[in-house]
């Protein structure tokens, strides 16, 4: 697999639209980070790693308000093909602030409103609405 990100927000969206509480996904930092804006942001309710270093998973509770999911759209914005770095001047707003951008920057991996705040840019990983 050379897109684990891609392959983390598809679990997440195939899960969602079949409404399963958990979903599970191979171990990295940068999915952990990433894990854990969604949690802060209010998009899943909780995060646990679990295991030993060869089979560590990441699993993620899922929100939902009645039958639908509280993720309405995941869209991966940066890919292995084609990277998409921002200055922190043209930070992206995803649908007019009601959605969050999530970024890599040197700092580590943060919201597009986080960076904003902390004068960062870096690359564009995905969108979350």
């Amino acid at each position: 697999m050379t897109d684990t990100i891609s392959d983390m927000l598809a679990r997440i969206r195939n899960a969602g639209m079949a409404l399963l509480p958990v979903v599970e996904l191979p171990h990295s930092h940068i999915k952990e980070s990433i894990a854990q804006i969604l949690r802060k942001e209010g998009y899943v309710s909780d995060v646990l790693v679990e295991g030993k270093v060869p089979k560590k998973t990441i699993k993620l509770k899922l929100k939902y308000q009645g039958k639908k999911s509280v993720i309405e759209g995941l869209r991966r914005i940066s890919r292995p093909g084609l990277r998409r770095y921002v200055g922190s001047t043209e930070m992206p707003r995803v649908r007019a602030g009601l959605g969050i951008s999530i970024i890599s920057t040197p700092e580590g991996v943060m919201s597009g409103a986080e960076a904003r705040k902390k004068n960062l840019g870096g690359e564009v990983l995905c969108y979350v609405w």
